[in-house]
């Protein structure tokens, strides 16, 4: 069985982009880039909602971001080489290879994918995975914290939601990143 992994890059407080909807303070420097190319290669499912999709899709089709270094070079094939399934109800289709729309998330569905899976699921993105989150599918946490605080945004983590955590793994990078691995020890 296949673990659904809540992927996630974030500021120290909390926000995967921030009040105007920016990110580029998340960029990861090159030896972070290069681990979390490793964690995208041991997936074989990536779970989308339609904005995260659409930020990840260039990965595919813009190739002057893949040419950027050989880390981004890296990812982009990897990242296109894993299955894709993206939740939305506006989307009209999908522009990448290996991706099939769904209108709504269904967590039967997940618990099924995750049961004949042969490799981990991620799920990314705050709205997404808060409904993994709630419905109680989501085994393992990978959150990559950044060095910067955004003041406010869009928040990681949903609220109301209580878990008890085990500390899997812990990694610190050059640029200051702090990678924190967690499995779901049991609902609170």
């Amino acid at each position: 069985m296949a673990r659904l992994i809540y992927f996630a890059i974030a500021s120290l407080d909390g926000y995967i982009e921030d009040e105007q909807g920016r990110f580029d303070w998340a960029a990861p420097g090159p030896d972070a880039h290069s681990f979390a190319n490793e964690l995208e290669r041991s997936v074989g499912t990536n779970l989308y909602g339609r904005r995260m999709y659409e930020t990840m899709a260039v990965w595919e089709t813009d190739p002057a971001l893949a040419a950027q270094s050989p880390e981004t070079r890296d990812f982009a094939a990897a990242w296109r080489a894993v299955d894709k399934i993206v939740y939305s109800t506006t989307l009209a289709e999908v522009s990448t290879s290996r991706t099939r729309l769904e209108r709504r998330f269904d967590p039967y569905a997940v618990r099924e994918l995750k049961a004949s899976a042969e490799a981990d699921v991620t799920v990314a993105g705050a709205e997404l995975a808060a409904h993994a989150l709630r419905a109680g599918l989501v085994d393992e946490y990978q959150l990559f914290l950044a060095p910067a605080l955004v003041g406010g945004g869009k928040r990681a983590l949903p609220d109301g939601l209580r878990l008890d955590l085990e500390l899997l793994d812990q990694r610190s990078f050059s640029d200051g990143m702090i990678f924190l691995r967690y499995a779901v020890a049991s609902p609170a």
